[in-house]
C-alpha cells in the first residue's frame, strides 16, 4: 500500500509540474494561462487525478442540525466551539468549482469555460479532488433540511468568499435569494451571535464582480499567453495584474540602467566641548575609520554614531562660507573637477596640508571620477556656539494595519515575503488553540484595505491603554484614521485583535515564530493607534568658526531627545543611524573640532522596489485588491520575470522581452491608468449594479482587435537585434581578417541576452554577457573538486541561479555529472542526505512521510512538499516506534553519508553535515548564465 501511495505521489508531482510550467494557476490575479500543451491530447482531466479533498462528515450527521459551511477546517473548528451541538460545520476545503482548465474533447474554444459567442457565458465545474466535498456536503445539507434545520454559508466576507458561497449553493440547489450567508470580521463569540441573528442572502452583485475579474483574466491568460508562445519562447504565461507588476519592475530598472548621477560635495566635522581634548580625538577618530570587520567593512553611521555619543562629541554638516550658502556640485551634463573649490573652502573650515586627488572609476557622468580633497586638522583654526534653538515636537500614531502595510511591516521588520506573512494571518484569524480555551480567532479578517476601526474595537483600545499604562497615555478622544486609499471601503474594518487582552506575551507559547511576530505586529499597531503622541526636543547647534574669521564658515547639527514615550510605549523607539544626542551647550561656548572631512557625493537613482514597495505602489496605482498581492509577488517570481536578490527586485531578460511584446501588441492591457479603471469598473458592479456583461463587451472588443494585429506584425524576439556599446567588437572577426572594429549586438536567448557578431551567419561568434551587458566567460574554473571524480568544476548559471558543474561534464572519454549548489552567500553547499521514506502518514495528505536528522533531533515533513507542508508530530509517537525508526535512520546516514567537499588541494569548505565551514569563502566571482545559446539554434527557432 505505501508502494502505491509513493508512486501515485509521484506522479501527481509529475503533472502537477507540468501544469506550472504551461501558466495554470488558480490564484485571483494571477497567470492563468492556457492548458492545452500541459496534458495529453483528447481532454479529459488526464491519467491523474488530484487527491480528494474530504469533510468530517459522517452519515446522519447532519440531521437535526443546522448545517454552516465555511472554507477551511481550522475555522471550522473555532466556529463550532460558539455554536454548540445544534449546529454542524462543514469546510468546503477552498473552492469547489471553477472554469476548466481546457476543453472537452473535440471543442476548440479560444477560451475554455468562457462562451464567448454568447455573452461571455462561463461554464463551471467541480473543482479535481473536490468531488467528494460535494457529495458530503449535499448529503448533510439534504439530512439539515430534511429534519427543519437550514444550510448557512458563512464563507469569508470579500468578494471571493461570497463566490465560493454562490458556487456551494448552486451545487446544493439552493437560490441566492434564499440563502442564509453570514459573514463577520472576526471570529468570535459575540460577532458570531450577531451574524447568525442578521443573515442576508447572497449579495449576487458581489458574485458578477468576482466572475467579471475571474473572466477577465481567464481571457487574457488564454489568449495572449499562446502569442508570447509564438513570438518570445513556449511556455510563457501573460496576466492582466501580473504582467502590469512586472512592467513596473522593468521600467525602474531601466530608469536605474539610465541614471546619470549629479555631483555634489559635503563637508562635516566633528564636535567636542572639550576644546583641549580635541587633539587627542582626532588620532582616536583615525583610528577607528580604519578598522575594518570580518568582511573587510569601515564602520557603519551607527556604530560611528556610538563612538561620538560616547566620547560626548557630535557631528555638524558645513552650511554656510562667508555668509553664503555653502553648495559646490555640477550636473550629469556637464561633469568637471571641483576639487579646487573644495580645497579651498576645507582651508576656511580647518584644514591643513590639503591635497586633492582623482582617479577614474566605472560610472557615468561626473561618476566617472572619484575624487576626494585630504589633509589634517588645523590646531589654530577656532569655533565657538553660534546659537542653540530648542523646541517641542510631536510624533502622531500610525493607524491601524491593513493588508498591504501589514505585508509592508513584515517585510521591513522580519523579512517575511508576502505570502508568509498571508499564511500566518489566516492562521491567527481562522483561530489557534489557547490552553484551556480552546481554539480562539485572534484577529479580524485580514483582507481589507480600509483603516476604520468600529466603535466597540476604539473602546477596548482604549479601555486597555488606560488600564495597562495610565491616563496620560490616553488621549481626550479617540483617534480616527482615514484611509488613503479613495476605494477603500470604510464598511471594513483594519486588521486588529479580537481582543488586546489576549497580549503577545500572553499568546507567545501557543503561537508558531511566524504567527507570533505577525500578531505582534497587529496588536502593537492597534493599541499605539489608540495613544498619546510622543514628544520630543528637538535641538539645533549653530557652529562658527575656522582660519579665516573675515570668511566664517558654519556648521549646523541637529539632534532629538525623548522626552514623552506617549505611543513609543508600545511602538518601541524608532532607531536611526542619523540621530544622535547633543551635549547641553550655550551660546558662545568654545568647541573644539577634529575629523574634519570633505566627502564627494553622488545623486542615487530610484531605488529597486522591495517586495514591500512593490505593494506600496501597487496599492497607490489602484493596481489589484488585498486579496490579490500576495499571489502577484508569488507569480512574478515563480515565472523567472523578475529576480529577488538582497531583498530587491531585478528585471529578468525575460521579464524585459515579455514586457516589450505585451506593451507593443497590447498597449492599453499594460497600461498602469487602464488597469486602475477595470479595477474601478469591478467596484462599480458590485457597488453600483453595472451591468458586467457590458463590461466585458467593452473591454473585448478592442482587445480582439488587437491581439489579431499583434498576430500578424509583432516581431519574434529572437529575431531582434539590438546595438552593443561601440567597444565591443568581434574578436573572431579581428583574428580571420574581416577588420579589427566589426560590432557586435545584443540577441535575445534560451537564457536571456547573449552578445553576436553583428556579420552572422557569417561570423558565428557569441558571449554570454552580465546584468549590465558586459561579456564574460561562458564559465569559470574554480577551486573546487568534484566529489564524484575529483576534477576541477566550473562555476555555471542555470534557470535557477548560480551552481557549479563539473568540468568533464561534456567529456567523450570520462564523462561526469558531478554538480554542487551554492548558499546565497555563494559558499558551495554539499550535496544533501536522502530522507528516509516511512510508512507514517501525513497528517494533511495521507501520504509517506520524510524522516531526517535535525539540528533539534529527528523531524517528519510530507514527502509530497513543497506541494503539501504537512508535518508529523515526532514527540508523539510511541516510543518503540521511536527507537526503530532512530534505528533505521542511523543505518541509512552510514549508507548514504554526506560527502565534504574539498578544494583541489584537499583543503574542507563543507562539515560533515554539508554545511559551509565558517572560514570559506565566496567561491568564484558572480556569474550568470550556463553555456550560451548558438546563433544556429536561435536561426533554427525562428525560421531563418
Amino acid at each position: 500500500m505505501a508502494k502505491r501511495i509513493s508512486k501515485t505521489t509521484k506522479k501527481v508531482s509529475k503533472v502537477s509540474k507540468v501544469a506550472k510550467a504551461a501558466g495554470i494557476v488558480d490564484t485571483e490575479g494571477a497567470a492563468d494561462a492556457p492548458a492545452a500543451a500541459a496534458v495529453p491530447k483528447g481532454g479529459g482531466r488526464g491519467r491523474f487525478a488530484r487527491r480528494q479533498a474530504t469533510t468530517a462528515y459522517k452519515p446522519g450527521a447532519g440531521k437535526d442540525r443546522h448545517l454552516v459551511i465555511v472554507e477551511s477546517p481550522s475555522k471550522a473548528k473555532t466556529i463550532n466551539k460558539y455554536l454548540g451541538k445544534d449546529y454542524l460545520v462543514l469546510a468546503s476545503v477552498g473552492h469547489v468549482r471553477d472554469l476548466p482548465s481546457r476543453n472537452p474533447k473535440g471543442v476548440k474554444a479560444p477560451v475554455p469555460g468562457v462562451d464567448l459567442e454568447h455573452d461571455f457565458r462561463p461554464h463551471y465545474e467541480v473543482s479535481e479532488g473536490k468531488e467528494r466535498v460535494i457529495a458530503d456536503l449535499k448529503k448533510a445539507a439534504k439530512e439539515a433540511i430534511a429534519t427543519g434545520r437550514q444550510v448557512w454559508f458563512a464563507t469569508d466576507l470579500d468578494r471571493e468568499g461570497e463566490a465560493i458561497a454562490w458556487h456551494l449553493a448552486q451545487e446544493l440547489g439552493i437560490r441566492s435569494k434564499d440563502a442564509k450567508r453570514v459573514v463577520f470580521p472576526a471570529i468570535t463569540k459575540k460577532e458570531i451571535e450577531k451574524a447568525f441573528g442578521n443573515p442576508h442572502p447572497i449579495d449576487e452583485d458581489r458574485v458578477n464582480a468576482q466572475q467579471a475579474r475571474r473572466i477577465l483574466d481567464r481571457i487574457v491568460g488564454y489568449q495572449v499567453s499562446p502569442l508570447l508562445w509564438k513570438k518570445v519562447a513556449r511556455g510563457l504565461s501573460a496576466g492582466r495584474v501580473q504582467s502590469v507588476a512586472v512592467r513596473l519592475v522593468v521600467e525602474r530598472e531601466r530608469e536605474i540602467r539610465a541614471f546619470v548621477p549629479d555631483e555634489y560635495w559635503e563637508v562635516s566635522a566633528n564636535f567636542t566641548d572639550k576644546v583641549a581634548a580635541a587633539l587627542g580625538l582626532e588620532k582616536e577618530w583615525q583610528g577607528l575609520l580604519a578598522t575594518r570587520d570580518a568582511k573587510g567593512a569601515p564602520p557603519t553611521q551607527k556604530q560611528r554614531g556610538v563612538w561620538l555619543g560616547e566620547h560626548g562629541a557630535f557631528r555638524a554638516e558645513l552650511v554656510e562660507v562667508g555668509g553664503e550658502k555653502f553648495a559646490i556640485g555640477c550636473a550629469s551634463g556637464e561633469p568637471q573637477d571641483l576639487t579646487g573649490r573644495v580645497a579651498e573652502v576645507a582651508r576656511l573650515a580647518g584644514m591643513t596640508n590639503v591635497q586633492a586627488r582623482s582617479a577614474a572609476a566605472e560610472g557615468k557622468g561626473p561618476a566617472a571620477f572619484r575624487r576626494e580633497v585630504v589633509g589634517t586638522i588645523d590646531p589654530k583654526a577656532t569655533y565657538k556656539v553660534a546659537s542653540v534653538e530648542t523646541k517641542r515636537t510631536y510624533t502622531r500614531p500610525a493607524p491601524p494595519l491593513i493588508t498591504s502595510t501589514l505585508q509592508q511591516v513584515c517585510s521591513n521588520r522580519f523579512g517575511f515575503g508576502s505570502q508568509r506573512t498571508m499564511r500566518a494571518a489566516q492562521q491567527l484569524y481562522e483561530g489557534v488553540d489557547i490552553p484551556g480555551e480552546g481554539p480562539v480567532g485572534l484577529i479580524t479578517y485580514m483582507r481589507t484595505d480600509s483603516t476604520h476601526l468600529s466603535g466597540d474595537a476604539i473602546e477596548m483600545a482604549r479601555g486597555y491603554v488606560g488600564k495597562a499604562f495610565g491616563a496620560k497615555y490616553l488621549p481626550e478622544g479617540p483617534n480616527f484614521f482615514r484611509s488613503s486609499n479613495k476605494s477603500a471601503q470604510e464598511a471594513h474594518e483594519a486588521i486588529r485583535p479580537t481582543n488586546p487582552e489576549y497580549t503577545p506575551r500572553r499568546v507567545a507559547g501557543s503561537l508558531t515564530e511566524d504567527q507570533l511576530k505577525v500578531y505582534t505586529a497587529i496588536w502593537e499597531r492597534f493599541v499605539a493607534c489608540q495613544m498619546v503622541p510622543a514628544e520630543w526636543d528637538s535641538t539645533a547647534l549653530s557652529i562658527v568658526g575656522g582660519t579665516d574669521p573675515k570668511r566664517p564658515c558654519t556648521f549646523r547639527a541637529t539632534g532629538r531627545r525623548l522626552v514623552f514615550d506617549g505611543y513609543l510605549k508600545v511602538a518601541g523607539v524608532p532607531q536611526s543611524a542619523e540621530e544622535q544626542t547633543l551635549p547641553a551647550l550655550k551660546a558662545e561656548m568654545p568647541v573644539g573640532a577634529f575629523g574634519l572631512e570633505a566627502a564627494q557625493k553622488f545623486t542615487s537613482p530610484p531605488p529597486r522596489y522591495s517586495e514591500a514597495s512593490l505593494i506600496k505602489t501597487l496599492e497607490a496605482e489602484g493596481i489589484g485588491r488585498p486579496s490579490t498581492y500576495a499571489s502577484i509577488i508569488s507569480v512574478i517570481q515563480d515565472r523567472k520575470y523578475v529576480e529577488k536578490e538582497q531583498g530587491r527586485f531585478y528585471a529578468s531578460d525575460l521579464g524585459e522581452v515579455v514586457t516589450d511584446k505585451l506593451v507593443e501588441a497590447l498597449p492599453s492591457i499594460l497600461d498602469i491608468g487602464y488597469t486602475r479603471e477595470m479595477e474601478k469598473e469591478l467596484d462599480q458592479i458590485e457597488d453600483e449594479h453595472l451591468d458586467w456583461i457590458e463590461m466585458l463587451r467593452r473591454f473585448y472588443g478592442p482587445f480582439k482587435q488587437q491581439l489579431g494585429e499583434a498576430e500578424t506584425k509583432l516581431v519574434h524576439a529572437k529575431a531582434e537585434t539590438f546595438p552593443a556599446p561601440p567597444e565591443y567588437t568581434c574578436p573572431v572577426c579581428a583574428e580571420e581578417g574581416r577588420g579589427d572594429h566589426v560590432p557586435l549586438v545584443y540577441r535575445f536567448g534560451k537564457n536571456g541576452r547573449f552578445l553576436s557578431c553583428s556579420l552572422y551567419p557569417e561570423c558565428t561568434y557569441s558571449s554570454p554577457v552580465d546584468r549590465e551587458g558586459k561579456p564574460r566567460p561562458a564559465a569559470e574554473t574554480v577551486d573546487v573538486a568534484c566529489v564524484k571524480c575529483g576534477s576541477a568544476m566550473t562555476k555555471r548559471v542555470g534557470r535557477f541561479g548560480p551552481f557549479l558543474g563539473c568540468s568533464k561534464f561534456g567529456d567523450k572519454n570520462n564523462p561526469c555529472d558531478g554538480l554542487l549548489n551554492l548558499d546565497k552567500k555563494g559558499r558551495v553547499t554539499a550535496p544533501s542526505m536522502p530522507p528516509l521514506l516511512t510508512e507514517l502518514p501525513c497528517p494533511v495528505c495521507q501520504s509517506q512521510l520524510n524522516l531526517r536528522s535535525g539540528a533539534k533531533g529527528p523531524w517528519l515533513s510530507c514527502s509530497r512538499f513543497p506541494k503539501c507542508r504537512g508535518r508529523g508530530k515526532w514527540a508523539e509517537l510511541e516510543e518503540g516506534v521511536k527507537k526503530n525508526l532512530e534505528k533505521q535512520l542511523k543505518q541509512h546516514e552510514m549508507e548514504h553519508p554526506v560527502p565534504i567537499v574539498r578544494t583541489m588541494s584537499g583543503k574542507p569548505l563543507t562539515d560533515s553535515h554539508g554545511k559551509p565551514l565558517p572560514s570559506a569563502q565566496p567561491v568564484g566571482v558572480k556569474a550568470e548564465d550556463g553555456s550560451p545559446e548558438t546563433l544556429e539554434s536561435v536561426a533554427d527557432e525562428i525560421g531563418v
